[in-house]
């Protein structure tokens, strides 16, 4: 009985070291990202551009016409400038827009209070004073000092991803040799070769279909905000193309901003009404018929994990782990799924519960290479 007392005791130890080893490897991680903010968000970002670009230059390269295919050399140019292009219209539009926005506050202004003086004969002017008290306790002018300090930290960011992006490109064919010659083992170096394929297929499709289908539901915004007269329709439909890489609430927020611009800009309802059924309506096609449709269940990633992962990241990261919440989780999803500790939780991530099972690992003793298994 003292034997199997201490057995069950040494068990409970052993469980519980674990258990504070597995915690403070999280924290340990979780201080390192959120430290290492500014090195880890441009090089995740650039991570995920240069997937896009390698597929788009893929595609450029396998387009044929009479027999001919364009070069690779002139695939990297169109892709790279493409990138410049949009970045640069992007630039362009934010900043030709930036002093009309600032013309166009006073004008708003005065349109909120004549609204708040409705609102006062609607529910009594205590409570409208309450409600007042409490919009007057917001700091709008340190919110609008941290908005532009996010946009000088992002203009820097943006020039270190330009840079990591053209290493990248640089690098990518001899590291396929370096990594030849850092595995010499074959069956690792293919197992390696084989979690890669995996995991840069899967953020091929994922970026790929939300960056057509945001650029969808951006031009179907403008069209609607440019028909009903909206100010700044340029600015709200590149804000819905970024806003559709942030899962579920993202396409909720792309619809929330010109609406209230609707509300303060026009004097009936009817521009307002237009601009939330128009709006919402594209995103609600956009994002649960067409997108769906194009990505199917290829990514496999339970709607709970998409939630969990958003609150996660965008804790850690902020808006920036908003953007990259879903790429990050499904890679740790395919990692997790071929690794044999990390299975069960792979399984638990996944919407339906069923993956792909890991080829077997040969064994040296049986004489068996890597081809043969």
């Amino acid at each position: 009985m003292d034997k199997k007392e201490e057995h069950i005791s040494g068990l409970s130890t052993q469980y519980a070291v674990s258990v504070f080893a597995i915690l403070g490897s999280i924290a340990i991680i979780v201080t390192a990202l959120i430290l290492g903010a500014t090195f880890f968000i441009p090089l995740s970002i650039a991570l995920l551009l240069f997937v896009l670009l390698t597929a788009t230059i893929q595609w450029i390269t396998s387009l044929e016409w009479r027999g001919y295919s364009c070069p690779r050399w002139l695939a990297h140019i169109l892709a790279i400038c493409g990138v410049i292009l949009g970045l640069f219209g992007a630039a362009t539009i934010i900043g030709r827009q930036a002093s009309q926005v600032a013309a166009a506050v006073p004008l708003y202004q005065e349109r909120f209070a004549q609204i708040f003086q409705r609102i006062i004969s609607v529910v009594g002017e205590e409570n409208a004073k309450m409600a007042k008290e409490q919009l007057s306790s917001l700091n709008i002018s340190g919110v609008a000092v941290d908005a532009a300090d996010q946009a000088g930290g992002f203009l820097g960011g943006l020039i270190l991803v330009i840079l990591y992006i053209a290493f990248m490109l640089a690098e990518a064919k001899p590291m396929t040799r370096k990594m030849s010659l850092a595995f010499r083992d074959s069956e690792r170096h293919e197992r390696i070769q084989r979690v890669s394929k995996e995991v840069v297929s899967a953020l091929q499709l994922y970026v790929g279909v939300k960056t057509l289908c945001s650029a969808v539901a951006g031009a179907l915004c403008y069209t609607i905000l440019r028909l009903v007269g909206l100010d700044f329709a340029e600015t709200w439909a590149l804000l819905t193309f970024a806003l559709n890489f942030i899962p579920s609430i993202g396409a909720i927020v792309a619809v929330l901003f010109p609406a209230i611009v609707a509300l303060l800009q026009f004097e009936s309802i009817g521009p307002l009404s237009f601009v939330l059924l128009g709006c919402g309506l594209v995103q609600f096609v956009v994002g649960n018929i067409v997108e769906p449709a194009i990505m199917g269940r290829r990514l496999n990633l339970a709607p709970f994990m998409v939630i969990l992962s958003l609150t996660v990241w965008s804790t850690i990261w902020g808006i920036a782990g908003a953007f990259l919440s879903v790429p990050i989780t499904v890679c740790l999803l395919i990692a997790f799924g071929h690794v044999p500790a990390g299975r069960p939780l792979a399984i638990l991530m996944s919407g339906d519960g069923l993956l792909p099972q890991p080829e077997p690992s040969c064994d040296s003793d049986t004489g068996k290479n890597a081809v043969d298994c």
